[in-house]
């Protein structure tokens, strides 16, 4: 038996050290290592954990504001009308008590708070005030405040992400991970309120910026919006939330009167957006406690509320989440009047709402306003009895210019209201209301991701543009020597990596981070450095570099070697950046002179 099993094993070693399996092996490996690059399966793991956590999480805000919270106070409300002014001054007084002494920053918070923290802070938000800011949402939407659960709901999903990402870090997470957890909870969060996954995957992708999106969180945020519905729909159901009967055809003419519509909406968001930030601007800087702006708040929203009823009788009234308001706008005749007198008053106590300091996000209270819009539109301009395609197309033309979101715009009117042959003239609605608004936008922090021409450098090289005075490191000193002598005296990202003569590689001052301080006297900084580091010739060209430097890979650095593996200088996006401006001001310089500054590295 013993002889046997020599026999085989000698076999088997004889197959492991076949000459055609020796070729071949490293190439299998290297086709295996690209396609594999961008570490996807990680997300298997982690989104799921996001869309479950965030799925529970809104599951039981809904619950509280939706099913047991505001049907009993809107109840109250129509049946003594005396009553919204002061339960929505208390309310909100609460809401600015809980900002001012339990949060460290009583005006960061929703969707703001996610995308300074995404543009801002890697991905990183604070959890302490957590809870508290949960609890203020609550008292916020739950009493009457116009503005819907998508605020909470966006920032408890991202929150969680980022928190996740600290527990999880035995998976060999980076800090560019925590910004992409970060959008995978906000989609989940936004998927989850609006039982609508799609438009939580757009929304988030969209919301960091004005013209781009956030292209390295889709398929994250993909798996965990559709995880965190079906979590949510598994106690909640999982029908459209404003379901409406859609028509099954438009014509032309349809098409003509969608775009009107759209150029309307978009002047109207534009000027509502302008208002709204000088007033938010107005607030924060207010040397007022918080609580008392909050009150005067409070106040000012009611009379909205009273105005409207005042006037119009009826259950209708431009408070609260208003989710049950969109059935009675298309299900029931209003006059045109009574549909623009709400939507300007519902823009009207979302500003005094949110303006303050509310704790939550206008996404509905837009959605709602382009519907009473549209509606009014139809009958009054277009006398159409498709009242229903031009609320879609009001509704997505508001949302698309007052929060620079045309493709999540159009998405949500689609799977929110299940109105899916309402696309093509809701697209032309918000396009033109996207473009007519301008750089407007509801989000303060929301930036423009501007791409650069760097077809204008496509005949430089990088030795023009790479950087000759490199700050390197030995990879013998230890984790802690290294931190005592050059971190602190040069704050770099990456550093280029010798042994003694010979270059090893770059190592990232992030990847020193995550080790445990307990561990930096024995631990050399060889071990942790990046050996795979791309290595270009002087005469690579700088469109080649970019390409590189901006891979799935995302290293910070390109080394510039010779022939013979000798360091000549380095590269990054800032060299790149440069050059392209000197480029611009001096364009009839056929070269750039090398760079003789000390090494530099913008995240």
């Amino acid at each position: 038996m013993d002889q046997t099993q020599t026999i085989r094993t000698r076999k088997d070693n004889w197959v492991l050290r076949h000459p055609l399996l020796r070729k071949y092996m490293p190439l299998v490996h290297e086709d295996l290592t690209a396609t594999y690059s961008r570490d996807l399966h990680k997300w298997l793991i982690i989104a799921p954990i996001i869309g479950v956590t965030t799925g529970l999480a809104i599951t039981v805000i809904a619950i509280i504001i939706l099913g047991k919270l505001w049907p009993v106070v809107l109840g109250y409300y129509l049946g003594h009308h005396w009553a919204i002014v002061p339960g929505l001054v208390v309310a909100f007084a609460v809401t600015g008590l809980i900002m001012q002494y339990l949060t460290p920053d009583p005006d960061e918070h929703s969707t703001e708070e996610v995308i300074r923290s995404y543009h801002e802070h890697q991905g990183d938000i604070n959890m302490r005030p957590f809870l508290p800011k949960l609890l203020a949402a609550i008292t916020t939407v739950g009493f009457g405040g116009s503005s819907a659960l998508e605020g909470p709901s966006i920032y408890g999903g991202a929150a969680i992400g980022s928190w996740l990402w600290a527990k999880l870090r035995w998976l060999k997470l980076d800090a560019r991970d925590r910004r992409i957890m970060l959008i995978c909870g906000a989609a989940a969060g936004m998927s989850a309120v609006f039982r609508a996954p799609l438009t939580g995957i757009v929304f988030a992708l969209e919301m960091p910026y004005k013209d781009d999106l956030a292209h390295e969180a889709l398929v994250p945020s993909l798996i965990a919006s559709v995880i965190s519905y079906i979590t949510l729909s598994s106690f909640l159901g999982g029908a459209p939330l404003f379901d409406f009967a859609s028509a099954t055809s438009f014509t032309g003419r349809d098409l003509f009167w969608c775009a009107l519509l759209g150029l309307i909406i978009g002047l109207i968001a534009m000027a509502f957006v302008i208002t709204f930030r000088r007033l938010r601007t107005l607030c924060v800087k207010s040397s007022l406690p918080h609580w008392v702006k909050m009150s005067i708040g409070g106040l000012l929203t009611g009379i909205c509320g009273v105005i409207f009823l005042y006037f119009f009788h009826g259950s209708l009234v431009p408070l609260g989440p208003n989710y049950e308001a969109v059935g009675m706008i298309l299900g029931t005749h209003h006059s045109t009047l009574e549909l623009v007198v709400f939507g300007v008053l519902k823009l009207a106590a979302t500003a005094f709402t949110l303006g303050v300091g509310g704790v939550s996000a206008m996404f509905v209270p837009l959605f709602l306003t382009g519907g009473s819009f549209g509606v009014a539109f139809a009958q009054a301009v277009v006398h159409s009895s498709s009242i229903e395609l031009y609320a879609a197309v009001g509704m997505a033309s508001f949302i698309a210019a007052g929060y620079k979101t045309p493709l999540a715009a159009v998405v949500f009117v689609a799977e929110a209201t299940g109105g899916h042959a309402f696309i093509i003239p809701a697209l032309i609605g918000a396009a033109v209301a996207y473009a007519v608004s301008g750089d407007a936008s509801a989000s303060g922090d929301q930036k423009l991701h501007e791409g650069v021409r760097v077809q204008e450098l496509r005949h430089v090289v990088v030795g023009s543009v790479m950087q000759q005075k490199v700050v390197s490191v030995q990879g013998a000193l230890t984790l802690r020597e290294f931190t005592d002598l050059l971190s602190p005296h040069y704050h770099h990202s990456t550093f280029p990596v010798f042994e003694e003569d010979q270059l090893l590689g770059i190592v990232e001052v992030w990847a020193i981070a995550k080790v445990s301080p307990q561990k930096w006297d024995t631990m050399r900084v060889r071990e942790l450095t990046n050996r795979h580091a791309s290595r270009v010739g002087s005469d690579c060209d700088v469109m080649e570099g970019l390409r590189l430097l901006m891979s799935e890979h995302r290293q910070h650095m390109l080394l510039v070697t010779s022939g013979a593996g000798k360091l000549e200088g380095v590269v990054t996006k800032t060299d790149i950046l440069q050059a392209l401006k000197t480029y611009r001001d001096e364009p009839t310089q056929p070269s750039l002179e090398a760079g003789s500054k000390e090494h530099s590295q913008v995240e």
